[in-house]
């Protein structure tokens, strides 16, 4: 991921709500970001950055109930981990190497969902 600024690229982004669900695009976010709700999930769109080959951003959610549906370009692998009730959905590349994205997403209800953009 490439940020023009000169921030630190390991600082973690933390996003809380009690009820509602976080909508969160890739300029907004570092390499580390972590969403909580009890009631809610997260809408995560990284189709508009850069993230380059051996990079590993990092995604926990946590919720009650609440799902991750993330966006990503075709050429990003997903890992999910975590416990929760709910399926994963993701067709995309499973090779290793390249931009990775992992999800570490802990609640009762709610599975992730991957599209490819």
């Amino acid at each position: 991921m490439t940020k023009s600024s000169g921030e630190d690229p390991r600082k973690t982004d933390v996003k809380v709500s009690l009820i509602g669900g976080h909508r969160l695009g890739g300029a907004t976010l570092h390499e580390r970001t972590v969403t909580a709700s009890l009631i809610g999930g997260a809408d995560i769109d990284l189709t508009d950055i850069d993230i380059p080959d051996g990079t590993e951003l990092r995604i926990t959610k946590l919720s009650l109930i609440g799902g991750v549906g993330l966006t990503v370009p075709r050429d990003v692998r997903v890992e999910v981990r975590g416990l929760r009730l709910g399926g994963v959905k993701d067709d995309g590349p499973s090779e290793p190497g390249g931009p990775t994205v992992r999800i570490d997403a802990w609640g009762l209800l709610g599975g992730v969902a991957v599209r490819r953009g």
